[in-house]
């Protein structure tokens, strides 16, 4: 069974920075391609940034690149979401996803809809 922790969210104010971690278990870590998707009030739940399991590339949201960086640590099977420079409209509760494959036509789309996800955690971005 796949299981996802997330954690790291927080309010921080526009310009600032947050970390979240996502400590995952129940499946072999390198076989699945890994990620971040958040769903804000009111709107319909979007992929952030993934780890392809099948190319090792990564992919990223055009509303977060050269904001956000995903990186993984395989020995403890932990994933990570360094987000700087956020804004107000990154306000969202970000769920780690997991999925055997996201392939390459539109991983992140693929990963926010069929992927398993934990918890959520709220990150609020003040102006």
């Amino acid at each position: 069974e796949v299981q996802l922790q997330a954690s790291g969210g927080g309010l921080v104010q526009a310009g600032g920075s947050l970390r979240l971690s996502c400590v995952a278990s129940g499946f072999t870590f390198d076989d699945y391609a890994i990620g971040w998707v958040r769903q804000a009030p009111g709107k319909e739940r979007e992929g952030v940034s993934c780890i392809s399991s099948s190319d090792g590339n990564t992919y990223y949201a055009d509303s977060v690149k050269g904001r956000f960086t995903i990186s993984s640590d395989n020995a403890k099977n932990t994933v990570y979401l360094q987000m700087n420079n956020l804004k107000p409209e990154d306000t969202a509760v970000y769920y780690c996803a997991a999925l055997v494959t996201v392939g390459t036509m539109d991983p992140l789309g693929v990963l926010a809809e069929f992927g398993s996800r934990g918890q959520g955690t709220l990150v609020t971005v003040s102006s």
